[in-house]
C-alpha cells in the first residue's frame, strides 16, 4: 500500500474483463488454495491418528471452536470483501481505505475475543462432551493453542481478503498455500520430536498449524504493501469508525451465522456420537473434513464472486453481476454433483488411509476392515443407521466393533 493516494488505477479489471475469464481468472487461484487448506486438514488428522484414537478424538472434539473462529474469520472477511470492492467499484477511494483499517481492527478484537475463551473455557468445553482424562487433557491443550495464538489466522482471513478486493487472488494463493505447506512440513516434527525437536504429541499439530497461520498473515501483510496499489493504509493516529463496522458487519454477520450454523450441529452431533464411543467422534471428524474437499473449492470460488459482483454493483453494472452469478451457481452445481458421486462410489478407498494409521491390520487390503470402514464412513456421511434402526440416526456401536480386531 502506497504512501499516497495520487495514482489509483483508473479501472479494475473487474469492471471491464470478460465475466467468465474473469470467474475463472479469480476464481481458480483461490480454489487451489483452498484445496491445500483442506490438505493441510486432513494431513493433521492422520498424523494425530498415529498417535492413539482418543488424539484423534481430541481434535475431531475441538473442530467446532475452530470452525467458528473460521466462521467469525471469513465472515467479517466477507463484509470487508463487499463493501471494499463496492467502494472501488464507485471510485470511493477513501471508503476502501477506511475498509482496510477498521477491518486489520476488527480482525485484532476477534482475536482478543477468542483468547480470552481458549485460556478459560477450553477445558470445560472438553468436559462439556467427555469425562475420559486422556481426551480432555489433549483437547483442551490443543483447543487453547489454537485460540490463543489465532492472531494469525485472523490477520491472514483479513490481509488475503483485502488482496482479493482488488482481483489480486493470485497473491493469496500464495499465501494460503505457504501456509499448508509449512504446516505440513512441521506436523510430523512437532508431534513425533523428529530433528531434534521435542516430541509434543498433540500439542505439535497445534503449533504446527497457528506457525503456518502467522507465517502466511506476514506474507499476506508484505504483498499488500508492495503489490495492492489501489489502498492505503494510515494505521498511525487510526481511530475505529462505526459507520463503516456497521457496513463491514451488515454483510458480515449473517455470513457469520450461516457458518456458524455447522459449528453448531458438529457440536451436537459429537456429543452424540461420543456417548456411543470415541471411535464414532473420530470418524465423523474425519469425514467432515474429507467433506472439505468438496465444500472448499465451492468456499473458493465464492471468493472470487463476492469482489466481481460488489465492484460491478458500484459501478452500476447490472449486467454483469447477474451473468456473474449465473456462471457460478453453475460451477458450483458440477461441483457438488462430483463431490456426491466421489463419496457414494468410493467411501472405502477415502477412509481406508485412516484406519490403517491405527494399531489394527497390517496387511493393506485386509477383507475385514475396508468393507467395514466403507460402511461406517457411509453411514457417518449420510447420518443414517439402518443396522440398528437408530432413532438419532447416527453411528451406533454395533456398527463399529467390527470396524477391525482391535484399536
Amino acid at each position: 500500500m502506497n504512501e499516497t493516494t495520487a495514482q489509483r488505477p483508473a479501472e479494475n479489471k473487474m469492471g471491464v474483463m470478460p465475466i467468465n475469464r474473469l470467474l475463472i481468472t479469480m476464481s481458480l487461484p483461490m480454489i487451489i488454495s483452498m484445496l491445500v487448506q483442506a490438505l493441510y486438514n486432513i494431513v493433521d488428522s492422520m498424523f494425530v491418528a498415529q498417535l492413539s484414537e482418543n488424539a484423534l478424538t481430541a481434535v475431531s472434539l475441538a473442530f467446532p471452536v475452530q470452525s467458528l473462529m473460521i466462521a467469525v474469520g471469513s465472515g467479517t472477511g466477507v463484509g470487508i470483501n463487499a463493501l471494499l470492492s463496492k467502494s472501488l467499484g464507485e471510485k470511493n477511494f477513501d471508503l476502501a481505505d477506511k475498509t482496510a483499517e477498521n477491518g486489520i481492527f476488527l480482525a485484532v478484537l476477534s482475536y482478543l475475543l477468542f483468547a480470552v475463551i481458549g485460556v478459560l473455557f477450553s477445558k470445560p468445553f472438553f468436559l462439556l462432551q467427555t469425562t475420559d482424562p486422556e481426551i480432555v487433557e489433549n483437547g483442551a491443550i490443543y483447543l487453547m493453542l489454537c485460540c490463543v495464538c489465532s492472531f494469525g489466522m485472523f490477520l491472514q482471513f483479513t490481509f488475503e481478503r483485502l488482496l482479493q478486493s482488488t482481483g489480486r487472488t493470485f497473491y493469496t494463493m500464495i499465501t494460503q498455500g505457504l501456509g499448508a505447506i509449512i504446516n505440513i512440513i512441521l506436523d510430523p516434527i512437532m508431534i513425533f520430536g523428529l530433528l531434534g525437536f521435542p516430541k509434543l504429541g498433540v500439542a505439535g499439530a497445534a503449533l504446527a498449524t497457528v506457525i503456518g497461520q502467522i507465517v502466511a498473515s506476514i506474507l499476506a501483510l508484505l504483498f499488500n504493501i508492495k503489490k495492492n496499489e489501489e489502498i492505503t493504509l494510515r494505521l498511525k493516529g487510526f481511530r475505529p469508525n462505526a459507520k463503516v463496522i456497521g457496513k463491514i458487519y451488515s454483510v458480515g454477520i449473517p455470513s457469520i451465522i450461516m457458518a456458524s450454523i455447522g459449528s453448531v450441529m458438529t457440536f451436537g452431533m459429537n456429543k452424540i456420537l461420543i456417548s456411543f464411543t470415541s471411535t464414532a467422534t473420530a470418524v465423523f471428524g474425519v469425514y467432515f473434513k474429507l467433506q472439505s474437499f468438496v465444500f472448499m473449492p465451492i468456499f473458493g470460488l465464492n471468493n472470487g464472486m463476492v469482489p466481481i459482483i460488489s465492484y460491478n454493483y458500484g459501478a452500476r453494472k447490472p449486467d454483469r453481476m447477474m451473468k456473474t452469478i449465473k456462471l457460478s451457481i453453475l460451477y458450483a452445481t458440477c461441483i457438488m454433483i462430483i463431490g456426491v458421486a466421489i463419496f457414494m462410489l468410493i467411501p472405502d478407498k477415502l477412509a481406508f488411509y485412516f484406519l490403517t494409521l491405527r494399531k489394527r491390520c497390517s496387511r493393506s487390503a485386509c477383507p475385514r476392515c475396508a468393507p467395514s470402514a466403507s460402511a461406517l464412513f457411509l453411514q457417518a456421511s449420510a447420518s443414517a443407521c439402518s443396522p440398528c434402526a437408530n432413532p438419532w440416526g447416527t453411528v451406533c456401536s454395533a456398527s463399529l466393533s467390527p470396524w477391525c480386531v482391535s484399536w
